[in-house]
């Protein structure tokens, strides 16, 4: 990922360390493997390890990145590892950043869908996710409260920021309120121009804007008539899947609703939901939901033909992309843009977090253990792996006294 202010350069010597393609896939393979929670969790985390403690990239840089991968089609996590591998160690660290992060997600779900079949049931991880929910609560707080001290330039920001967070809560389309932030910034930046103003730029931003937005309001999926399985049109789904989804796990369960199950009768109801289900509880990124269905469908070979198909998709927006993100800087009103896209990316973070602890704090252990993480996080600086680690084996061991009592 070119540096804003430096040639067009995948690493920027001046300012960083060189980086081995084997340290980008020993990281992202431990986040793939630890990254509970979610999209939000999972830059929460990324900024931990990447900015706080590592300091690949200033929280600046990550903000920018964050709102690209929020402006693209697919899963905005992993793009974050795709932008960030690239960023660190070039087109091999792209490459590694993704799919490092991508394999373990995808083993475990693997294993999960083999039992599924051979024993027709899901293995409980109720007691592991008990104790990995308010830990993840504090890592995203901590991430928004060092974020948003960059991102919320002034009064302004902070105003679209509020803004962005209530019509979050009223369920408006994601992507509108990201273009919706970044064209109003763009707006104001462009009407406080002192001298001449041209009237290209902005002209250019509000019909990409405009764009967008009509794309996304079209229905973007329409069911065709019943398609019999195969693994050539099960790769073809989930390419056109992984191309055009926003919004996350519960866009993706009335998209795979709507073809899989009503349309062509691939699978039941009970068999989506229990996907979705895997999907919410593993590591990694949420569409490995892929990876079980495919395994449903067609074995491992079906597996594997579904998450490729459902996440090549994000490695080429994140490469077309990246480079666009320092061109972007250059330019004010683009710049301020960006700055729109980047306090509306927080405010979600924070509806997000918000709607997550209603249901990860509910007893005083839960709250103990939110608590805990966020001083560990704040004053001691604990890697936020170890304190996902650590909150997994609490809630499993808590889990496991609990049903010996009964």
């Amino acid at each position: 990922m070119p540096n804003s202010s430096q040639p067009e350069t995948p690493v920027s010597a001046g300012t960083e360390r060189s980086a081995t393609l084997k340290e980008v896939a020993w990281l992202f393979l431990r986040l793939g493997t630890t990254a509970f929670g979610g999209p939000a969790a999972h830059a929460a985390i990324m900024e931990d390890e990447f900015v706080r403690r590592r300091g690949w990239l200033t929280r600046e840089k990550f903000l920018d990145l964050l709102g690209a991968a929020n402006l693209i089609p697919g899963p905005s996590s992993t793009e974050m590892a795709i932008y960030i591998g690239y960023q660190r160690a070039g087109w091999r660290g792209l490459l590694l950043g993704g799919v490092c992060f991508i394999v373990p997600a995808m083993l475990l779900v693997l294993a999960i869908a083999w039992a599924y079949v051979r024993y027709g049931r899901l293995p409980q991880v109720s007691g592991v996710l008990y104790g990995v929910k308010p830990v993840i609560i504090a890592v995203v707080l901590q991430a928004i409260l060092g974020l948003g001290r960059i991102a919320v330039k002034t009064r302004f920001l902070a105003l679209i920021g509020l803004l962005a967070a209530l019509l979050a809560i009223s369920n408006l389309n994601i992507l509108i309120i990201l273009v919706g932030a970044g064209t109003m910034l763009a707006l104001g930046r462009w009407l406080r121009q002192e001298g001449p103003r041209s009237a290209k730029p902005l002209a250019i931003l509000l019909a990409l804007a405009l764009a967008v937005m009509v794309v996304e309001l079209v229905p973007t999926m329409r069911s065709g008539p019943a398609v019999a399985f195969g693994l050539g049109p099960l790769f073809l789904y989930f390419v056109k899947i992984g191309s055009v989804l926003y919004g996350g796990g519960y866009v993706l369960l009335a998209f795979l609703r709507t073809d899989l199950v009503a349309r062509w009768h691939w699978l039941t109801s009970a068999q989506l939901l229990d996907a979705v289900a895997v999907g919410q509880v593993t590591p990694g990124p949420l569409f490995t939901t892929a990876t079980f269905i495919g395994y449903l469908l067609g074995g491992p070979l079906g597996a594997l033909i579904a998450t490729v198909g459902i996440f090549m998709p994000a490695f080429f927006f994140a490469a077309i992309s990246g480079s666009l993100v320092p061109r972007i800087r250059r330019s004010a009103i683009a710049g301020a843009f960006l700055d729109g896209v980047n306090v509306a990316s927080l405010a979600l973070m924070a509806v997000v977090t918000v709607q997550l602890g209603r249901a990860a704090i509910v007893d005083l252990l839960t709250l103990a253990l939110a608590a805990a993480s966020a001083l560990l996080l704040l004053r001691f600086r604990v890697n936020s792996a170890w304190l996902v680690l650590g909150g997994g084996l609490i809630g499993f061991f808590v889990q496991a006294a609990h049903a010996g009592i009964q």
